[in-house]
């Protein structure tokens, strides 16, 4: 399980990528770089990191069904992920 900190800091930078997306996506158009240097760092989509819902894993975790590797074996393995079985051949 990932540090509550961790996770909640991910969440604050979603929030900032959401308020700003609009002026960033007009600055961008209009070329005005030194306005986007002045936006706050974390405003950029690429600062937020894909998490598992469950336990807050930032790696290997599978954007389809936001779980990391871990918890996705275990629920594929328990028939509660629809469309998933394991491979056999």
């Amino acid at each position: 399980m990932a540090k509550k900190s961790i996770i909640a800091r991910n969440e604050k930078r979603k929030k900032l990528v959401e308020k700003y997306a609009a002026k960033r996506e007009e600055l961008l158009k209009a070329g005005d770089y030194e306005a986007l240097r002045k936006l706050p760092r974390d405003s950029s989509a690429t600062r937020v990191k894909n998490r598992c819902v469950l336990t807050g894993r930032g790696r290997g975790v599978y954007e389809k069904f936001g779980l990391c590797r871990q918890m996705f074996r275990k629920f594929a393995l328990e028939g509660k992920l629809p469309g998933v079985k394991k491979a056999s051949w």
